[in-house]
């Protein structure tokens, strides 16, 4: 089982060049080189170029390099996208997808300009439509054309949008994240949780990244690097839950349990099903010991 952790992703706005030269010594999973939200409309074209040239550059590390462009609609998306399939980032973020069209409209942009395979495409979750029809937007992963893999929730917008209340527990809008949740993982696709605004308060971002694990989260999208390390440590498994996990794989792939549904271990049943949840957690846990 490959998997890639997504732990913690910063969103670094693309106009400022100190920061994105910070960018590549942060200890987090991933980086979103911004071009949208956190640019002003006067120095957007300053910022593609120069997050062009940084992503071209490279001496990322480990580090996924994401670069989310501005809306297709806007007077910027379509050369935006067009700088940053030249740029080969790890992957594009698409923002306020809601619709499986925009998608396949951006595959086709990214197979006429050839764009690199290695180029995958983040889709924001930000807006009701999007919630409305997050089945069909996560079926569009099936398409290869797409190259769908993560879904980026956007909190603030679907508060913005909606009139919800952003509260501590969320539970306004908790029955709209746990349905993105549902329909990103039974396409295959990562969900990461929104980002939590005050980033002074360590308490409240802490209880709330435990809150996205335990929902299911791959990982949370941050604003500032201070939250990085916390975010690690909340999306990493804890070593007692990998020592188990790598028990029960053990067990199962013992010859003589080969045929087995239900075994036993330390005197609680576990079922073949467990095994391939420990098969994960074993995974993630080697693919973050691996970028050490």
């Amino acid at each position: 089982m490959s998997i890639r952790p997504r732990r913690s992703v910063l969103y670094m706005p693309g106009s400022n060049a100190r920061a994105l030269e910070k960018a590549r010594s942060l200890p987090c999973d991933g980086l979103i080189l911004d071009l949208e939200d956190a640019v002003a409309p006067d120095a957007k074209i300053e910022a593609r170029t120069r997050v062009a040239e940084a992503v071209r550059a490279g001496g990322f590390g480990p580090r996924e390099v994401v670069i989310r462009v501005n809306g297709l609609d806007t007077v910027w998306g379509h050369d935006d996208l067009t700088a940053a399939i030249a740029a080969a980032p790890d992957a594009i973020l698409i923002p306020k997808v809601q619709d499986p069209e925009q998608l396949l409209l951006v595959g086709r942009r990214l197979e006429a300009l050839g764009a690199p395979a290695h180029i995958k495409v983040w889709a924001m979750i930000e807006t009701p439509l999007a919630i409305l029809d997050i089945k069909a937007v996560a079926q569009a992963a099936r398409d290869p054309l797409t190259r769908l893999a993560v879904f980026v929730l956007g909190t603030n917008d679907l508060a913005k949008e909606t009139r919800a209340a952003l509260v501590p527990g969320r539970a306004p809008m908790m029955g709209w994240l746990m349905t993105v949740l549902a329909a990103g993982h039974a396409f295959g696709i990562d969900v990461l949780d929104g980002v939590w605004n005050q980033f002074q308060d360590q308490d409240g971002f802490q209880a709330e990244c435990a809150q996205g694990v335990d929902m299911g989260m791959d990982g949370k999208t941050l604003i500032h690097p201070s939250q990085i390390e916390p975010c690690n440590t909340a999306f990493s498994p804890p070593e007692a839950e990998v020592t188990r996990a790598r028990a029960i794989i053990s067990l199962f792939d013992q010859p003589e349990n080969a045929g087995k549904g239900v075994l036993q271990l330390d005197g609680r049943m576990v079922e073949r099903m467990h095994a391939d949840m420990a098969r994960r957690t074993v995974a993630l846990a080697d693919a973050i010991a691996g970028r050490a």
